[in-house]
């Protein structure tokens, strides 16, 4: 395979993707492995690299590779480093994981960025997004993450961390308590754990009959469940999800003036219940200036590779 070829990896919490992806965007091959097994990060490093080389392997790509792109919890793009991602059992402090990756594979280079900057600049190139120069890209998963693209570029601000939108306040007074140590978080409400806890807390508050009340464990998966079942209460709680949303977007269009606003992730696949709310109250707590002119789309990423592809297309820029 005599084609240049990259390689993107997503490292989560629990397990880290990888695949070899053509200048398509087709993932040529690819395989996972966890995370969540190492205690340091560099027998993790070793592994990933065993795995990297055996799917260039498979792919019959060796000496194809233009480079690695990673996406990754507290990613800096500038540093190739993972500052203190909390969901990582080795990336409590700092982890020279570019350095360290590109040199178990021989000095292939290596690009690094938070996995919703990775997100971004995927969708930038193989997605919703092809062709603008200025959008936001929404992920709407177990947190809520956010990459925002101006002129072209991502911003990732004087210090590589820019774009925490999920971490902006929703919720002004009486906030729920975040994960990141403050309150009233938009994570708190709009991550698929935020609906969680507002169908618990809704439960707990109202005698309203829902398909929710006979489980043990609320995910947001059963709350989107029972509301494709008409479930009354479940509908309610995507419709105050997307106002708390629209809310918030309508304050980001006001400081970027996006041509479009990406929602990407697993939460937004309750789309049919989300659009409606989110786009009523982005109208209505946006700028007449703005109004009507900012679309709302969702990722046109296929989900299984997303995560590899979004990282991927860092390493086309290498």
């Amino acid at each position: 395979m005599a084609q240049d070829l990259v390689i993107g990896i997503d490292v989560g919490g629990q397990t880290t993707k990888c695949g070899v992806v053509d200048a398509r965007g087709t993932v040529v091959e690819q395989t996972v492995i966890r995370t969540d097994t190492y205690e340091e990060v560099e027998p993790f490093i070793a592994e990933l690299a065993e795995a990297l080389n055996r799917i260039v392997a498979e792919a019959k790509a060796e000496g194809c590779i233009r480079g690695i792109g990673v996406g990754a919890p507290n990613g800096n793009y500038y540093t190739g480093a993972i500052e203190s991602a909390p969901n990582l059992k080795w990336g409590h402090h700092k982890v020279e994981f570019a350095k360290l990756l590109s040199e178990q594979m021989n000095g292939i280079p290596v690009s690094l960025t938070n996995d919703a900057n990775a997100a971004a600049v995927g969708e930038m190139t193989y997605g919703a997004a092809r062709g603008m120069k200025n959008f936001i890209m929404i992920t709407l998963g177990t947190g809520v993450g956010s990459g925002i693209v101006i002129d072209g570029k991502v911003v990732y601000g004087h210090d590589g961390f820019a774009g925490e939108l999920g971490h902006t306040c929703a919720v002004r007074h009486n906030g729920r308590a975040c994960n990141c140590g403050k309150n009233g978080c938009l994570e708190a409400y709009c991550s698929a754990i935020g609906v969680a806890r507002t169908a618990r807390e809704w439960l707990e508050m109202t005698d309203e009959p829902s398909l929710l009340r006979s489980l043990d464990k609320i995910s947001s998966k059963d709350v989107y469940e029972a509301a494709k079942e008409g479930d009354k209460l479940a509908v309610k709680i995507f419709e105050y999800t997307g106002r708390i949303l629209g809310e918030k977007l309508a304050d980001f269009i006001e400081f970027s003036a996006p041509e479009a606003i990406v929602l990407f992730g697993g939460l937004a696949r309750a789309k049919e219940f989300l659009t409606e709310p989110i786009q009523k109250a982005m109208d209505e707590n946006v700028l007449a200036l703005w109004r009507g002119k900012v679309k709302l789309v969702y990722s046109q990423l296929k989900e299984s590779d997303a995560a590899i592809l979004g990282a991927s297309a860092l390493a086309w820029e290498l």
